[in-house]
């Protein structure tokens, strides 16, 4: 049993850490301030500006953030002159266009498709997977029949310049990523509608002449993307297999939940990264928001840039980078 003087020294020392703590700068969890409710917009590089563009149409007429997610990033799988998402994208070391996309709602949901040929609009199978299956993620020919049973039409999605540009890569046959490559790569968007809910889109048809087979971080739910609608949502684009190797999404959300903001937080998905020291040939760019509207932005070295939409603005922001 101990003594009242251990008893009060012990108390004395509890009011000292008490008294300590409270100097500190302590984050206040952030589901308990209220939401940003406004409409915002995020995107991955230049091609975010007219996907942001639509996104934000359909927030601005009380449109749902899943349907501004989905219907944002089909601006970009629609256009073939992007060659790294949708028609138009480059193929794989075989000639093979092949299409991965991912989407998360408000509530958890989440659905995915990867290794897909010869559907335009990837990011709306993957939708159909979320709401009318019970899985998250279909792959190659399954997810192509799933698409064609649901009404989607085949569409050659290897276009002319596409093509020529994997024939000159035929001569020497040499898979090596570029640095900031990117800026033609993965769009990541993240959508908040005037509820204040949370929904996001991935979409891309990964590394230019890639193994035939080869999936990146895009499709997989906590690495490309991650919503969790009380704290926040993050995106990464890149070099899918860094991302992958550290759930880089699910982890920037995860640190919002313990307090980080999203600044702070996508440093830190970064640092995670370098860590593993095998960084000196690769980009990767993180995003995020919270549900507060903050946003947060960083790169492995300069170059990664997004777009950003609030009612009445749309613009490119230059984000930060670990490397100078």
């Amino acid at each position: 049993m101990g003594t009242r003087r251990s008893f009060f020294s012990q108390f004395g020392w509890s009011i000292l850490g008490i008294a300590s703590a409270a100097s500190l700068k302590i984050n206040v969890p952030l589901r308990k301030r209220p939401p940003y409710t406004k409409g915002l917009v995020l995107s991955t590089w230049i091609h975010g500006i007219p996907a942001n563009a639509e996104a934000m149409k359909i927030i601005e007429q009380g449109g749902t953030a899943v349907d501004a997610a989905e219907f944002g990033v089909r601006v970009v799988e629609a256009d073939p002159e992007g060659q790294s998402v949708g028609i138009g994208g480059l193929p794989d070391r075989d000639g093979k266009v092949t299409l991965d996309a991912c989407i998360m709602d408000s509530e958890g949901n989440a659905g995915s498709v990867c290794f897909l040929e010869g559907i335009l609009h990837p990011i709306s199978v993957a939708r159909k997977v979320m709401d009318q299956t019970p899985h998250v993620m279909l792959a190659g020919e399954g997810a192509q029949k799933f698409a064609l049973d649901n009404g989607f039409e085949l569409t050659n999605l290897l276009t002319e310049k596409s093509k020529k540009a994997w024939e000159e890569w035929l001569k020497e046959a040499e898979y090596k990523p570029i640095i900031n490559i990117e800026n033609h790569d993965t769009i990541g968007l993240l959508t908040m509608d005037q509820k204040g809910n949370i929904a996001g889109a991935c979409t891309t048809s990964g590394l230019a002449f890639k193994m035939h087979g080869r999936v990146g971080d895009s499709p997989v739910i906590g690495a490309g993307l991650f919503v969790d609608n009380e704290i926040g949502g993050a995106t990464a684009t890149g070099m899918g297999e860094a991302v992958l190797k550290t759930l880089g999404s699910f982890l920037i959300v995860e640190l919002m939940r313990q307090g980080l903001s999203p600044q702070e937080a996508c440093e830190e998905g970064v640092k995670r990264i370098v860590a593993q020291g095998k960084y000196s040939d690769i980009q990767i760019g993180y995003l995020a928001m919270n549900k507060q509207g903050e946003v947060g932005a960083y790169a492995l070295r300069p170059g990664f840039n997004y777009a950003e939409a609030r009612p009445g603005s749309n613009k490119m922001v230059d984000s930060a980078s670990f490397l100078s």
